[in-house]
């Protein structure tokens, strides 16, 4: 038999409140997540993409949610092949990264381990060389920018990526970029 979660995403349509409405759900049943995080790494499932749209808001709302299956998730990022499941989990990461690096929220910094970083780095970067959509790549920009700061390399690859792919990207990833160029240029002044 299934479950309600499953169910419902069997049936969800893309509208935003629809996606909102089941998102509350899980809120409202947190018990519910671990199968919710289950199901949006299951890519031979038809439905897993429609579970990131549920995480993605989910995450949104309490990303505390998440600290406990960090290890899942950086284990099974990377693994993820459907076009429709990356850019949520790309946003997610970047939820992360703001998280933990800008809001500096102290249980997210007692969870996260070095290997989890590590898949983190490896994952956005595999993005950038890859043929990803845009998203995927304008959200691991910000991820990166901020795990540049604690790994001195990757500012500069960053760098060296975007100016080397710019000029032949779609408008979002241009501007993304230019930010985040000019981040990099702060975060070299400050020293980080």
């Amino acid at each position: 038999m299934e479950s309600y979660l499953t169910t419902s995403l069997t049936t969800l349509k893309a509208y935003r409140k629809s996606r909102l409405d089941l998102a509350q759900w899980v809120l409202d049943n947190p018990g519910s997540f671990p199968e919710l995080l289950a199901l949006c790494f299951n890519d031979s499932s038809s439905i897993s993409y429609k579970a990131t749209w549920i995480l993605e808001f989910v995450c949104a709302e309490r990303l505390a949610l998440l600290h406990p299956h960090l290890d899942e998730f950086f284990t099974k990022l990377p693994l993820t092949k459907k076009d429709q499941a990356l850019r949520p989990l790309a946003k997610i990461c970047q939820m992360l990264a703001i998280s933990y690096y800008k809001d500096k929220d102290e249980a997210l910094i007692n969870t996260i381990t070095p290997m989890h970083k590590q898949q983190w780095v490896n994952c956005m970067f595999d993005w950038f060389i890859t043929a990803q959509k845009v998203a995927c790549k304008v959200y691991g920009m910000t991820s990166l920018v901020y795990l540049g700061t604690e790994f001195k390399w990757i500012h500069p690859e960053l760098k060296s990526i975007i100016l080397q792919n710019i000029h032949e990207e779609q408008p979002a990833y241009k501007a993304r970029g230019k930010s985040v160029l000019k981040q990099i240029e702060k975060f070299e002044k400050k020293g980080l």
